[in-house]
C-alpha cells in the first residue's frame, strides 16, 4: 500500500473540525473547476473561431498558387502548361489574370480588382460555393460582382440597358500629355453586365470582379500566354512540398509557388497570437487563482497539525509527510481540472448542437471540441498544480512537527 497516497485521499474525503477551512477548501476547488472550464470554452471558441475565419480562405484559395517573382505577370508556354498537367498529385491547375480596376455605374464609383478566370477555376477552388444568386453568364461580357460591390454600385443583375463601366490604365511607360489627359486615351474601358452575385465575406466580396480570361487579357491588352497566377488543387494525400518542387522546376525563377498557409500568412499569424496571447491570459489567471491551494495546503497542516505528529511518532518520515500534503494539492487540482474539463466540454457540446449562443439571428458563435484542447488544459492545471502543491508541502517542518 503506498501510505502517503492512502492519507492525502483520507484527508481530502474528510472535513475539518473547523468550519473555516472547509469553507476555505471548498472555494479552492470551486476556482479551480471555474478556472479550467473557462481556459477549455475559450480555447474551444478561439478554435471555432479560427476555423471560421480560415473557411473563407479555403474557399477561395487554391491548395498551392504560382505568383510572378518580379512584377505583377508572367508568360507560361504550350510545353509549360502541358508538363504542369502531367504533375502527379495535380488534380487540375487553372490561370488567372488580376488588376486593380476603377468600377463606374450610375455615378457610383468603387476601385475594385477585376479577376480573368479561365473554365477550370472553379473546380480548382471552391468558387462555385460562394455563387449567393444568378450565374456565371453566357456571354463573353457577363460578371460575377460581390455582394459587397452590388450593394455599393447598386447594380442590378442581367440588366442589359445599362453596363458598369470597367476603367483601368493602360500599360506603357513615360509620362501624360496634356492632350492625353483631355482625352483620355491613357485608359482603358470596359462594358460588362452583372449576371451573379458572390458572396464569402465583407472585404472579399467588395473586392473582385469575376470575368473570362481572354476577355480581361484583351482589356489589359496582355497576349493569351501572361497570367498573374497559377492556381493548383492537389490530390489528397498528395506531399505538397513534392508537387511544388515540380512545379518550380518547369516554371523557374519566373515565379514563386506559395501553399495556402503562406497566402494568407498574416492571418494565420495573426490567429495564432490571439490564441497564445488569451491562453497566456487565462493561464496567469489560473496561477492567480492555484495561490488559493498553496494556503488551503497551509491551512490543512496546520489543522492536521495533531495529525502529523501521530504519523511522526509511528514511524512517518519527514518526507513522507510532505509527500501526503503534496498528494492532496495534486488530487485537488487534478480532480477540480477535469471536472472543469467536463462541464466546459458540456457546454461546447451544446453549444454545437443546440446552438443557443448567437453572434445573429442565423448563425450561431462558432466553436470547436478539441482534444488537443483538452489536453492542453489538463496539463495547464496538472503543472500548476504540482507547482502549488510542493510549494505548500514544503512547510511541513521538524519544527512545525515537534513544536
Amino acid at each position: 500500500m503506498n501510505f502517503p497516497l492512502y492519507i492525502a485521499k483520507r484527508y481530502l474525503r474528510s472535513k475539518s473540525t473547523q468550519n473555516a477551512v472547509n469553507i476555505i477548501n471548498f472555494i479552492t476547488f470551486l476556482v479551480i473547476v471555474i478556472g479550467s472550464a473557462a481556459l477549455f470554452i475559450v480555447l474551444s471558441a478561439f478554435a471555432g473561431l479560427k476555423t471560421f475565419s480560415l473557411q473563407f480562405t479555403n474557399t477561395f484559395d487554391p491548395d498551392l498558387k504560382a505568383i510572378a517573382t518580379t512584377g505583377k505577370f508572367f508568360s507560361i508556354s504550350e510545353k509549360e502548361a502541358q508538363d504542369l498537367a502531367s504533375i502527379p498529385g495535380v488534380v487540375n491547375y487553372a490561370k488567372e489574370l488580376e488588376e486593380r480596376v476603377y468600377l463606374s455605374y450610375k455615378n457610383k464609383n468603387h476601385i475594385a480588382y477585376i479577376k480573368g478566370i479561365d473554365h477550370n477555376y472553379r473546380a480548382v477552388t471552391g468558387l462555385d460555393s460562394t455563387l449567393y444568386y444568378g450565374n456565371w453568364g453566357v456571354t463573353e461580357y457577363n460578371v460575377v460582382a460581390g455582394r459587397s460591390i452590388v450593394n455599393l454600385l447598386n447594380l442590378a443583375v442581367n440588366n442589359y440597358q445599362e453596363p458598369l463601366q470597367v476603367i483601368t490604365l493602360k500599360p506603357g511607360k513615360g509620362s501624360l500629355t496634356g492632350d492625353a489627359l483631355k482625352s483620355r486615351s491613357f485608359l482603358n474601358q470596359l462594358s460588362v453586365f452583372v449576371s451573379g452575385v458572390y458572396a464569402i465575406e465583407d472585404n472579399l466580396d467588395k473586392k473582385y470582379l469575376f470575368a473570362q480570361l481572354p476577355l480581361v487579357q484583351n482589356f489589359l491588352e496582355k497576349d493569351s500566354t501572361q497570367v498573374s497566377g497559377l492556381n493548383f488543387k492537389l490530390k489528397e494525400g498528395s506531399d505538397a512540398e513534392q508537387v511544388r518542387s515540380k512545379i518550380k522546376t518547369i516554371l523557374g525563377d519566373k515565379t514563386l509557388v506559395l501553399t495556402r498557409r503562406e497566402l494568407n500568412r498574416t492571418l494565420y499569424r495573426m490567429l495564432n497570437t490571439e490564441n497564445l496571447a488569451t491562453y497566456l491570459i487565462f493561464t496567469l489567471v489560473l496561477i492567480i487563482a492555484l495561490f488559493n491551494v498553496v494556503g488551503a495546503i497551509i491551512m490543512m497542516i496546520l489543522d492536521k497539525r495533531q495529525s502529523s505528529k501521530t504519523l511522526f511518532a509511528l514511524g512517518a518520515t519527514l518526507k513522507e509527510l510532505r509527500t501526503i500534503y503534496f498528494l492532496q494539492g495534486v488530487l485537488v487540482t487534478s480532480l477540480g481540472g477535469i471536472i472543469g474539463v467536463l462541464i466546459g466540454s458540456l457546454l461546447i457540446l451544446s453549444q454545437l448542437a443546440f446552438e443557443w449562443l448567437k453572434i445573429t439571428p442565423s448563425l450561431a458563435y462558432p466553436v470547436e471540441f478539441n482534444l488537443m484542447n483538452v489536453c492542453i488544459v489538463l496539463a495547464t492545471i496538472s503543472f500548476l498544480g504540482v507547482l502549488s502543491s510542493k510549494i505548500a508541502s514544503s512547510r511541513v517542518s521538524k519544527t512545525l512537527i515537534s513544536g
